[in-house]
């Protein structure tokens, strides 16, 4: 039977041919969508998805760079690598098992020979309330366990990869200290890279092996990233079984750089032997529990030779420390061993200081020509000031002041110039005088050394004295009303004096006195200086008035030998005096050693031979015996070399410091005991040893 005509007009034959279209239109849509997506996976991300491919089939291996040495002037190893045998494990694998670890840990005890509860301990984060030992750096890193392993424990181990899961032994360079603790404070050590470095220093990051130590301390710290090196990087091609097919490319890392430094060993021996001889003379008598010395390069400010005590092995760091030696390198019973008092003490310096307060004065309208009293004692402002032991000297011109150390000469220039500045209620803008000179000669800020955590020291004016007072005003305000009840209970009469004290500094202790600036003239008070600052400004005596910014690096030289870099001199400024004055100073300190406060110690040195320029220096503390200063130059008519002594609670400076200073001498110069000089030529090397291209290193001769 015929269906009938379908009558185009009628609805149900449009909507079929609008459905059509529909379709139609919808399916170019997609394959235009589908294109375009093609589009944009094979050309804008084109670079992205081949780098995903290609990861999918390769491992890339970050390889560490050898570590630069660190080497004495002559080319002598003071830090140098060797290899050893390291078990290390997986912090997140191990602490991702079921017990935490400790079969493994337990296993691995019975291997090792070494007690679990250590392998516990090491395995642990170091945080504030952790004890040593435990693990310093990245939990993403490789956690030693245990260093400096038999081979064979270390065959056995990778033999048995399937028992010990998370725990490898490999090979790691670490550092060696050929001179024990010499120079300890200098060099610094290296520890395992914290979490917290990784992310704020990019260049561990994009070269993070695992393993990466960065320096702690000492020129390790301050040189890291030349001693570091580059690592370098290892492309691996594998298969989807994680088998290793070929090489793909291979960078190979680049050794880093050692360091030659103006260091002499044989001088830092030297200077450290006679330091600590020297303290113990004199601890019958005194506590002497602490000292430092340096040796520098008045022409250049190289450091010849620095020495703290007491001081450290650095090696103490390798592999962990324990809590014990970690509270021992800081505590104040074992003498904090982990501080440089050259570079970080700061004490007051005593009469050392005059040379700073005879420049102001000077400066200041008083003459080099004129004639002062010198008595015993002078009365300033109510207060009784007196000399050394009391004694007085009569009329003397400026140099004879210096030479018997005359105090109440500079008593009176501090007082005349406060005066001049408006005393209590200066008008205007007061000069400072004798601040401003300090600040001139170095002292007040850091010098710049290449070394870190450097004190300031402390110049103390009017602007500081109320800076101070608003700090502290508070708690002296609180002690002026409530007292002392702590103290009362065993000593009244004392705490009522620190009350009063205390009422005094809150009401009026803004004020800049005119016993602060009595004081301040001898390099008491709340004067402060390090070893560092003093000896630079002697240095600058020496020199005709530079200031030098002190240096121990001297050159960077590549693993292969090339001098990458000789570190040139920074002048940091010039000594605000005239010429003549300090020509008046050198001739003053020159008979300091002859016929002054330092002749006892070097009544029968050669100085016909090598005639040493120098000052002493007697500090006063409170609650601690007087501190000894010396510091000095030689030669004094062809100035070489400049010599710092501090000995804190340790006498005088001609009876402890000074004879200190003559036997460094002694041995720089090859006289007294010495057969031959540290220094050939009483000069510092002037020539750079070689590194070879090998790498081997050929020294300067002695």
């Amino acid at each position: 039977m015929r269906r009938p005509p379908v009558d185009p007009t009628l609805p149900g034959p449009r909507l079929g041919r609008v459905g059509l279209v529909l379709a139609q239109i919808l399916v170019v849509a997609l394959f235009a969508t589908l294109g375009a997506r093609l589009w944009y996976l094979q050309i804008p991300m084109a670079d992205h998805y081949r780098d995903l491919a290609v990861a999918n089939h390769h491992q890339r291996l970050v390889v560490p760079a050898t570590r630069g040495q660190i080497l004495d002037a002559t080319g002598r190893p003071m830090v140098a690598n060797r290899t050893e045998l390291v078990v290390s494990a997986d912090y997140h694998e191990l602490m991702g098992m079921d017990d935490g670890g400790e079969q493994v840990l337990s296993d691995l005890s019975g291997v090792l020979d070494v007690p679990v509860e250590e392998l516990r301990q090491r395995m642990r984060l170091c945080g504030p309330e952790v004890e040593r030992p435990c693990w310093p750096g990245s939990p993403y890193q490789p956690v030693t366990l245990a260093e400096d392993i038999e081979p064979a424990i270390a065959l056995q181990i990778m033999e048995s990869s399937d028992d010990f899961p998370g725990i490898t032994a490999q090979a790691h360079a670490v550092r060696e200290y050929p001179n024990g603790a010499r120079a300890g404070q200098i060099l610094g050590y290296l520890q395992p890279v914290t979490q917290e470095e990784l992310e704020a220093r990019e260049e561990l990051r994009t070269q993070f092996t695992g393993i990466d130590q960065v320096g702690r301390d000492g020129l390790e710290a301050v040189y890291d990233s030349q001693l570091r090196g580059t690592a370098g990087v290892r492309t691996l091609g594998v298969n989807n079984h994680g088998e290793v097919m070929d090489v793909i490319s291979d960078r190979p890392p680049e050794a880093g750089m050692h360091i030659i430094t103006h260091l002499d060993m044989g001088v830092q021996e030297i200077v450290e032997d006679a330091l600590a001889e020297g303290m113990r003379a004199a601890r019958p008598r005194y506590r002497a529990d602490s000292g430092a010395a340096i040796v520098m390069d008045v022409r250049n400010g190289g450091i010849i030779a620095m020495a703290s005590l007491p001081t450290y092995d650095p090696a103490i760091w390798q592999g962990g420390i324990d809590q014990e030696t970690f509270d021992e390198l800081l505590s104040a019973e074992a003498g904090e061993p982990l501080l440089s008092r050259a570079v970080q003490g700061q004490y007051p310096p005593g009469s050392t200081f005059k040379v700073s307060s005879l420049s102001a004065a000077v400066e200041n309208g008083y003459s080099l020509r004129s004639t002062y009293a010198c008595p015993g004692s002078v009365n300033i402002a109510g207060q009784n000031y007196e000399n050394y032991a009391g004694g007085g000297h009569g009329t003397i011109d400026l140099h004879r002041a210096i030479v018997v150390s005359c105090n109440t000469i500079f008593y009176n220039f501090g007082y005349q110039l406060w005066l001049k500045d408006g005393g209590l209620e200066p008008e205007g803008e007061p000069k400072e005088a004798m601040a401003e000179m300090a600040r001139g000669y170095g002292f007040g800020a850091p010098t710049g050394i290449d070394l870190p955590y450097e004190t300031s020291g402390r110049i103390p004016d009017r602007e500081w004295k109320r800076t101070f007072w608003e700090e502290t005003r508070e708690n002296n305000c609180r002690r002026g009303e409530e007292g002392y009840p702590e103290i009362a209970k065993t000593n009244p009469s004392h705490a009522a004096y620190l009350k009063l004290l205390a009422y005094e500094q809150c009401v009026e202790g803004f004020q800049w006195r005119a016993g602060e600036a009595v004081n301040f003239s001898i390099g008491q008070g709340d004067v402060l200086v390090s070893p560092l600052q003093l000896v630079r400004a002697y240095a600058a005596i020496a020199n005709g008035g530079t200031v030098y910014e002190p240096r121990v690096a001297r050159a960077l030289v590549s693993a292969d030998g090339r001098v990458v870099e000789e570190i040139e001199p920074v002048v940091a400024g010039k000594v605000p005096v005239k010429d003549e004055t300090l020509r008046y100073l050198q001739d003053a300190l020159e008979e300091v050693t002859k016929t002054g406060t330092g002749g006892g110690a070097f009544g029968d040195f050669p100085q016909d031979r090598v005639s040493v320029a120098g000052k002493t220096g007697s500090a006063d503390a409170q609650n601690r015996q007087v501190s000894s200063w010396f510091v000095s130059y030689a030669p004094a008519d062809d100035p070489r070399f400049a010599v710092v002594v501090f000995v804190s609670q340790g006498g005088t400076g001609g009876a402890t410091s000074a004879p200190i200073a003559r036997k460094i001498y002694e041995g720089i110069y090859g006289f007294g005991d010495f057969e031959e000089p540290a220094l050939p030529g009483g000069e510092p090397r002037a020539d750079l040893p070689v590194v070879r291209p090998d790498g081997s290193i050929d020294p300067l001769d002695r």
